[in-house]
């Protein structure tokens, strides 16, 4: 199956659309890293994303029979435009079916380019088995996204770019979502070029490619976090995990490496600056997972003068969402910490305070008094030192006050920050996180299905711009004690993600 691969990519058509892309170096990352980074522009692609080199590659080797009838796909992003300007270029129909939920700026770039949108269900896994429905029903192609050896080998071609660009190259780093990326490149290198190491980069809340690893098969994840929506699979592909598992060519190991790189929301962003701070180009989360793994996958193995590919898969992404990235990059590059602390409600308490932080700089202040005449606050501290410096300070507040560490707390990230402001003592009080579809009527079908059963007694949202909206809700349990399960029951019927989180801490500390 490799060597077909290969062949496969030797003889992709993808150049009739796509370009060359080139490899970009990255002084400001190699000095920092200590290793040399360039970076495979991928979103300098016409359609912003490597997406285009599956999507024509597949859609162009069809047969003329079914070209004529058109083809057809699913998909949230970059897979779509690279159909539809495939469809354009060949001229035939070519209809993408979009979850309802998915940003306006991409629904627009696929009609300028020629594509005929649907738009149907409120998932991708909603919408792929509707076009599938439709594929059969009209006669038309369905051309999958990733699960396809012609996709795989469109992308592939990038492998076959990066090693005529440089030839010296140690490892590849490969954003990771069903896998026809990094199944293409990893079968071009493991046979041409068996000394490469192929290392899979996977957002942690859609680790499929990891779970797969753990499991030896692959498993469906039972959730996947949508802020990487360019990888967000729940499943990896069949076909692309088959050449996943197998041997290079000089059988001295799998083609990719099974040391998953996880990176977080945080991580992410900080990637997402580095990227703009070295070329002044804006990429997606998924564009940037790629060079996130690089910086922890260097830390947790000490690499040093390494010749290191990042490919930066795609652009695609919201303006809106800037703000959020930016917020969230200071963490990712621990910048700023942020710490729960309990001082006494009395004259001077803010002022030995501050000189028990030694003159660091204060990001952000939120003080609220409890009933216990303290004061509870969440506070935000920028790092010059990074991770030491975090649990520096953590050890010098704990010399003197009740603190916790709430930097890697995701609820206190998103939502306590903005919600400090006093205990409500609430006794059957549940507080759960629920993922709304992003779209207008999203809040009015959960007010509906939650009924009036359930009292409200807490409920934090802020538009974040991307594909889901995530939701704090407290809710007063007190009918629980007839019926425990009931509360539920009723989040089950409603039918949007959501996880019990009563026990945060930072909820503890500030809200319950």
């Amino acid at each position: 199956m490799l060597s077909r691969l290969v062949r496969q990519i030797l003889q992709a058509t993808v150049y009739d659309v796509a370009i060359e892309t080139p490899l970009d170096a990255a002084p400001r990352i190699s000095q920092k890293l200590n290793n040399n980074i360039r970076f495979k522009r991928e979103d300098l692609q016409p359609v912003f994303s490597f997406k285009l080199r599956g999507a024509y590659n597949r859609i162009s080797q069809l047969p003329k029979s079914q070209l004529e009838r058109g083809v057809i796909t699913a998909s949230a992003g970059n897979h779509a435009q690279g159909v539809a300007l495939s469809g354009q270029k060949l001229g035939i129909r070519a209809i993408i079916v979009m979850p309802k939920t998915t940003p306006d700026i991409k629904v627009q770039a696929v009609k300028r380019l020629g594509g005929e949108v649907v738009l149907h269900g409120d998932s991708f896994d909603v919408a792929n088995k509707y076009a599938i429905a439709c594929a059969e029903e009209q006669g038309m192609t369905f051309i999958p996204p990733y699960d396809d050896e012609l996709v795989m080998a469109g992308q592939g071609t990038i492998a076959n770019e990066i090693l005529r660009q440089w030839r010296d190259v140690d490892y590849v780093f490969v954003a990771v979502g069903g896998g026809g990326l990094i199944a293409g490149v990893a079968a071009y290198l493991g046979d041409v070029a068996p000394h490469v190491k192929v290392i899979p980069v996977e957002y942690d809340e859609s680790a499929c490619l990891k779970a797969a690893f753990d499991a030896n098969e692959r498993v469906i994840l039972p959730s996947v976090g949508l802020f990487a929506d360019g990888t967000a699979v729940a499943q990896i592909g069949e076909k692309t995990f088959q050449v996943i598992q197998l041997q290079k060519s000089d059988n001295s190991g799998p083609i990719v490496e099974r040391d998953v790189v996880l990176v977080n929301t945080d991580e992410i962003c900080a990637a997402i600056k580095d990227t703009f701070d070295e070329n002044r180009s804006i990429v997606e989360p998924s564009g940037a997972m790629a060079l996130a793994g690089i910086k922890k996958y260097v830390a947790e193995h000490g690499l040093e003068n390494k010749n290191i590919v990042s490919i930066v898969c795609g652009a695609n992404m919201n303006f809106d969402r800037l703000r959020y990235i930016a917020e969230r990059t200071e963490l990712g590059e621990r910048k700023e910490a942020i710490y729960a602390v309990t001082i006494p409600e009395e004259k001077g308490s803010f002022l030995n305070f501050c000189r028990t932080l030694q003159g660091r700089n204060i990001t952000e202040f939120n003080y609220r008094v409890d009933e216990n005449e303290n004061a509870q606050v969440f506070v935000g501290i920028s790092l010059k030192a990074g991770e030491k410096e975090r649990h520096e300070i953590y050890d010098l507040l704990k010399s003197k006050y009740d603190v916790d560490d709430l930097s890697d707390d995701e609820v206190a990230k998103l939502h306590i920050r903005y919600l400090v402001g006093g205990h409500a003592n609430i006794e059957n009080e549940r507080l759960f996180r629920v993922e709304f579809p992003e779209r207008p009527g999203a809040l009015l079908t959960f007010l509906e299905r939650l009924g009036p059963t359930h009292n409200i007694t807490l409920f934090h949202y802020r538009n974040h711009g991307a594909a889901e909206g995530r939701v704090l809700v407290g809710l007063d349990a007190e009918d629980a004690k007839q019926n425990p399960d009931g509360l539920i029951e009723t989040l089950e019927n409603i039918s949007y993600p959501y996880v019990e989180i009563t026990d945060n801490l930072g909820y503890r500390r500030f809200l319950k």
